[in-house]
């Protein structure tokens, strides 16, 4: 996938959600500031050096987990880690050192001197992380680092990288996942054909597709017309913005307030009478963001992208 104007900062210390589905760009923007592929435009730096004119340089600082787990089956846990280490250079004791200690962080001590043919999926891709992490390097791009994993093992390598985080790592993630970025990103850029078409906070991106929205299950069906008339007053709502269901007895109205106006609600059908069968507020989702953004979900691949480019790519 080409790029057509790709621009982000990442503040020293926070995670950067990179969004979108499968073609998007995201591993193309990857590989560029990695300095694995070249631009043809453009520029970008990692912690003030160019990728371009200080590649080596920027090599040095940076780790990089791909969307598969770059590891020797024929090795064991602790031979990947330490050959790792000794090709950056790191002596013989202290790459030993550092893989048993992350050996211990990433919940693989007791398979460390097991061959990698026997890991599991997620076992191989916290071996993979823990590669990245040899030589502790200050910025970490994870390129869908979760791909392929069962929830169990998502959910730990998410605790993990909170962990990274806390401790000032800077980080660049890059997920189709929406729960993904919402769980970890401190700042999401959401990219689709190429280009950033939004960024923000998770609560930022979720503004822009509307407010809550309570949702209430009169118990009596003969009631739903009566509900809808109380809440839409309560909350000022013009009725032609109430959405009702009659069949099935629901009343959906957008309101601001948070979830004290659950509180308001529950007194207005009291008063009325009306029984509520259940009764809550729902809040935009990064599902309904993407969706608005670009009329399709975030995990659907786009039906026109091609397998990600190998040439040089622009970079704006």
């Amino acid at each position: 996938m080409a790029l057509k104007g790709v621009d982000f900062v990442v503040p020293e210390g926070s995670l950067m959600g990179l969004l979108g589905p499968n073609g998007a760009g995201k591993t193309t923007a990857i590989r560029i500031v990695t300095t694995l592929l070249l631009p043809d435009g453009g520029s970008a730096s990692v912690a003030g050096h160019d990728v371009v004119n200080e590649p080596q340089v920027v090599r040095a600082m940076i780790g990089l987990t791909g969307q598969y787990a770059a590891v020797d089956e024929d090795l064991t846990g602790r031979e990947n880690l330490v050959l790792v280490g000794r090709l950056s250079r790191v002596p013989k004791r202290a790459a030993f050192e550092r893989a048993a200690r992350l050996l211990e962080a990433f919940d693989l001590s007791n398979a460390a001197d097991r061959q990698l043919k026997t890991y599991s999926g997620g076992m191989r891709r916290r071996l993979d992380l823990a590669a990245s992490l040899m030589v502790s390097p200050p910025v970490l791009f994870l390129d869908e680092p979760t791909t392929g994993l069962d929830p169990r093992s998502r959910l730990a390598l998410w605790d993990v990288i909170t962990e990274l985080k806390t401790e000032g790592t800077t980080i660049v993630l890059t997920t189709q996942y929406l729960e993904e970025a919402d769980q970890l990103a401190d700042r999401i850029s959401v990219i689709d054909g190429g280009r950033i078409i939004a960024e923000g906070t998770a609560d930022e991106l979720k503004a822009k597709v509307g407010g809550d929205v309570l949702h209430l299950t009169v118990a009596d069906l003969s009631d739903t017309s009566a509900a809808a008339a109380a809440l839409s007053s309560v909350f000022a709502v013009p009725e032609s913005e109430v959405v009702v269901d009659s069949d099935v007895g629901t009343v959906q109205v957008p309101v601001e307030g948070g979830t004290m106006v659950l509180i308001d609600a529950v007194r207005v059908l009291d008063a009325k009478g009306i029984e509520p069968a259940d009764l809550g507020l729902r809040r935009p989702s990064l599902d309904d963001v993407f969706l608005s953004l670009t009329g399709h979900m975030a995990e659907e691949a786009r039906p026109e992208a091609p397998e990600p480019s190998r040439h040089r790519t622009g970079w704006g």
